[in-house]
């Protein structure tokens, strides 16, 4: 029994013992931390980001179109017998476009012609009969009476004689109507009818347009009436055709469109080798305003995500996401991202990444 007391005791000064150094190796304190290594980043410029005074841009979208539009309408009912021109064909002024079927055109014309032959024949045998009544008139073998009645023959058989020659012509132009040709020198545009389909009076056929002059037409929102004015300058991008164009607003319709509360403007452009219904993208000066502004250098891309790199007062350089707006003089715009007073990296750029450090440390 004593024996088995004796071990009791011994074992628990062991743990006692094993507890207490736990314990006095656990009151040592925390281990030093070590210091975050950050790659160095050197030879890049800093600059710090203040407000300046820019312009304030209004962008809309527009479609160019003609100065010059023509378009070619039927004059006269008839199936389409043949088509000369495509999209896209220059034509130039009196070149035939297409023809439509003339058989009706042709029987009237002939009817005509033979109504006039007919006047004509009357008119000539009216007159040789009058010079006979004079004659007779003037030796005294005929009456007033008789004399009067053969001047009426002489005058309606030549009142029916100009009235067989306006019939003749009218029919003569009515089947000119089946000939369509250019009324100007352009490009074909649009075709709205195809061989084989039927015409109709003042029903479109073609569209043509003459090169040199066009303009863009753009929807403007209606809070800025009072600022849009002929004469403003606009920036004018065409995308699809890979050019930027500076040119000018011409004319300011007056009226506002009452579903979209916004109305038309007219941009000239200089350029003469556009085409119409290519879109257009517009940014039209409105006035000034305060912004942050950055070099369009400064700008990195990242996929889909535009950002900056951004230095604190230590020194180290962070990629921060902004929201970028439109460039001007001063820069490219920063709506949103940076605050004033943040730096940014500016120039070299490609020797900065996320985490470094500035060369020398702190940045001023």
């Amino acid at each position: 029994m004593t024996k088995r007391k004796n071990r009791r005791r011994r074992f628990g000064a062991l743990a006692a013992v094993a507890l207490a150094g736990f314990l006095a190796s656990g009151c040592q304190g925390n281990p030093r931390e070590e210091a975050v290594q950050r790659p160095v980043v050197d030879r890049v410029v800093v600059e710090k980001v203040t407000p300046s005074s820019v312009d304030e841009i209004y962008e809309t979208t527009g479609t160019v179109k003609s100065e010059r539009t023509s378009v070619v309408a039927a004059r006269t009912m008839g199936v389409v017998t043949s088509l000369k021109v495509r999209e896209g064909d220059v034509v130039r002024a009196g070149q035939l476009l297409l023809t439509l079927d003339d058989r009706d055109a042709a029987q009237r014309l002939q009817a005509a012609g033979m109504a006039l032959e007919s006047a004509k024949q009357q008119k000539m045998l009216t007159e040789t009969t009058w010079q006979r009544y004079k004659n007779l008139y003037a030796e005294k073998a005929l009456s007033r009476q008789e004399m009067d009645q053969i001047e009426t023959q002489k005058k309606i058989a030549a009142a029916e004689y100009e009235r067989a020659v306006a019939m003749a012509e009218e029919a003569r132009t009515h089947r000119s109507f089946t000939v369509v040709t250019a009324p100007v020198a352009g490009r074909v545009t649009q075709k709205y009818i195809d061989v084989g389909s039927m015409a109709a009076p003042g029903m479109p056929l073609l569209l043509i347009e003459q090169d040199g002059n066009y303009f863009v037409e753009a929807a403007v929102d209606e809070r800025w009436r009072s600022k849009v004015k002929p004469g403003l300058p606009a920036r004018v991008n065409l995308e699809s055709a890979g050019l930027e164009e500076q040119g000018f607003i011409r004319q300011v319709l007056p009226a506002v469109d009452p579903l979209s509360r916004t109305f038309l403007v007219k941009i000239g452009l200089k350029n003469e080798h556009l085409r119409s219904g290519l879109f257009a993208r517009i940014r039209i000066p409105v006035g000034r305003k305060e912004a942050l502004t950055v070099p369009a250098k400064a700008i990195v891309m990242k996929g889909q995500l535009t950002g900056v790199y951004a230095v604190d007062d230590q020194g180290v350089v962070t990629y921060r996401l902004i929201r970028a707006g439109m460039p001007t003089a001063a820069g490219v715009e920063v709506i949103s991202g940076l605050s004033p007073g943040d730096r940014v990296i500016t120039g070299g750029i490609e020797r900065a990444h996320d985490g470094g450090r500035i060369s020398g440390g702190k940045v001023p």
